[in-house]
C-alpha cells in the first residue's frame, strides 16, 4: 500500500527543484478502476490519435491516443481523480502563489513501440499551463519494458521516470522538455495541466 499523498513534500519540492515524483494521490482500487477504464475505452476505439500544439494538428511528433475528460458528466473513476486533484491545485496555489483557476486532463494510451520526442508541454503563444501532473495506471511494470518519461533537467542532465501505477509526477511546464520513451507493452496514464489564466485575459 503506497503511503497517503503528501501535499506538503510536493509544493516543497516544486518550489525547490521545479519536479517532483510522489506516491499515494488515489489508493489501488482507485488506481486500478482507472487503469481499467482507460483500457475499456482504448478497447471500444474511445480514444482518438492524439495532436500537438494550440491548432491540435496531426503530428508523427507523438504516437499516443488520448480522451479528454469531459468536466460536465465525467464518469464516477474520473470524478475521483478530479477531486483529489483540485485539492492538489488549490494547496499547490495556496503555497506557491499561484493563480492556478482548473485543472484539465486526458487518458494516454501508448502501444508497444509508441513514444512521444521532446518538447515542452507550455503551447507556443499560450502561458497558461502552469504544472504538469503525470499520473500513471501501469500495474506490474518491470524497468525491461521500458517507456520511461525522460525529464531533461536544469544542469543539463536527465532522470528516466517508469510509469508504474499509482505514481504522480509533477513539474513546471514552461521549465522541463521531456519525451516518452517507446515501451515493449501498452503504456497507460492519466496528463494534466493545472492551468492560469492567460495574462491580459479578463478576469
Amino acid at each position: 500500500m503506497s503511503p497517503p499523498f503528501c501535499f506538503d513534500a510536493a509544493a516543497s519540492a516544486l518550489a525547490v527543484d521545479g519536479w517532483c515524483m510522489l506516491p499515494g494521490l488515489l489508493d489501488d482500487a482507485q488506481t486500478r478502476a482507472l487503469g481499467a477504464e482507460c483500457a475499456a475505452m482504448h478497447d471500444t476505439r474511445q480514444l482518438l490519435p492524439a495532436r500537438t500544439g494550440s491548432s491540435r494538428t496531426a503530428s508523427a511528433l507523438r504516437g499516443d491516443s488520448i480522451h479528454w475528460f469531459a468536466t460536465d458528466a465525467p464518469t464516477g473513476p474520473q470524478q475521483v481523480f478530479a477531486e483529489r486533484m483540485d485539492a492538489l491545485r488549490q494547496r499547490l496555489g495556496r503555497e506557491l502563489m499561484l493563480s492556478l483557476v482548473d485543472c484539465e486532463s486526458h487518458y494516454a494510451m501508448y502501444r508497444p513501440g509508441a513514444g512521444y520526442a521532446r518538447h515542452l508541454d507550455r503551447l507556443r503563444g499560450s502561458d497558461t499551463r502552469v504544472i504538469s501532473a503525470v499520473f500513471y495506471l501501469n500495474q506490474d511494470w518491470l524497468d525491461t519494458d521500458g517507456g520511461a518519461l525522460r525529464l531533461y533537467l536544469d544542469d543539463g542532465s536527465h532522470r528516466d521516470i517508469l510509469p508504474r501505477a499509482g505514481d504522480l509526477l509533477l513539474f513546471l511546464s514552461g521549465r522541463f522538455e521531456h519525451e516518452v520513451l517507446p515501451a515493449t507493452r501498452d503504456r497507460m496514464s492519466i496528463a494534466s495541466w493545472m492551468r492560469q489564466r492567460a495574462v491580459g485575459a479578463d478576469a
